[in-house]
C-alpha cells in the first residue's frame, strides 16, 4: 500500500513539476511578445480547400498547418498597410500555374513599425515558393521600385517579433530574406514537387537582412549569405 501511495504521489510531483515549467516558459515568450494587433485575413473553407489544393500540388501533401522551421522576411514592394492587408485578404488569386490559393503572411510590419497579425503563426500561408510548408512570413511595407527604403522603425519590429517567434518555436533555426532563397534550395528546407516553379527575388535587401543578423546574433539562428 504504501509503494503505491509513493508512487502516486511522484507521479502528481512529476505531473505539478511538468506543468509548472510549461506555464513558466509560455510566460517567458508571453513576457517578450511585441505589441501585436490582430487583423487576420478572410479564413474560411474555401481558403482551407485552396490550401490543401497548393499543398498537395507543391509537397504532395494535404497542408494547412506548418510547424515553422524558418522566418522569411519580405518587403511588399508599394501599397499601405491597409492596401497590402485588403489584397492579401481575398482567399483566391488568378491561377499562375501553381494554383489559386491567394499569397499572404502570417505577419505584416507597417513603415512606424506596428506590427499586423494576418492569420495564426502556424496557418500555412502563400509567401515563399519551396518554404511556405515550414516557414512564418513576414511582410514589411516598403521597396518601392526595388530601393532598399524599409525604416528603422520596422528593423527594431522585425527583430522583436523574430526573438519573440524563435522562442515560441524552439524548431525556428534559420531566417532568411526572400532573395536568400537560393541558398535554401540546398537545405532540408526546401520542398518543391513543381518542377521548373521558382521566381527571383530582391527583398527585402542585403541591408537590412545584415542588420538583423547582427542583432538577432546572439540566438544562434542560421542566416544565409547576404
Amino acid at each position: 500500500m504504501k509503494k503505491i501511495i509513493t508512487s502516486i504521489l511522484l507521479t502528481l510531483l512529476v505531473t505539478l513539476t511538468t506543468t509548472s515549467f510549461a506555464k513558466e516558459t509560455e510566460l517567458a515568450f508571453l513576457k517578450n511578445m511585441p505589441p501585436i494587433i490582430n487583423r487576420y485575413i478572410t479564413i474560411n473553407e474555401t481558403r482551407e480547400n485552396l490550401m490543401k489544393e497548393y499543398s498537395k500540388l507543391h509537397y504532395d501533401s494535404e497542408v494547412t498547418t506548418i510547424t515553422p522551421q524558418a522566418v522569411v522576411v519580405h518587403w511588399t514592394a508599394g501599397g499601405t498597410a491597409d492596401s497590402i492587408y485588403n489584397y492579401f485578404k481575398n482567399v483566391s488569386m488568378t491561377d499562375d500555374e501553381g494554383g489559386s490559393l491567394n499569397v499572404s503572411s502570417q505577419f505584416l510590419v507597417a513603415r512606424d513599425g506596428t506590427i499586423y497579425q494576418l492569420s495564426p503563426d502556424n496557418m500555412l500561408a502563400r509567401h515563399a515558393i519551396g518554404l511556405n510548408w515550414c516557414a512564418i512570413g513576414i511582410e514589411n511595407i516598403g521597396g518601392y521600385g526595388g530601393v532598399e527604403d524599409l525604416t528603422d522603425a520596422q528593423l527594431q519590429a522585425n527583430i522583436k517579433l523574430i526573438k519573440y517567434l524563435q522562442q515560441k518555436y524552439p524548431s525556428i533555426t534559420t531566417v532568411l530574406g526572400h532573395y536568400q532563397q537560393i541558398y535554401a534550395k540546398n537545405t532540408p528546407l526546401w520542398r518543391e514537387y513543381m518542377p521548373n516553379y521558382y521566381a527571383e527575388k530582391i527583398d527585402p535587401g542585403p541591408t537590412f537582412m545584415r542588420n538583423l543578423r547582427v542583432a538577432l546574433s546572439p540566438l544562434g539562428l542560421e542566416f544565409f549569405p547576404e
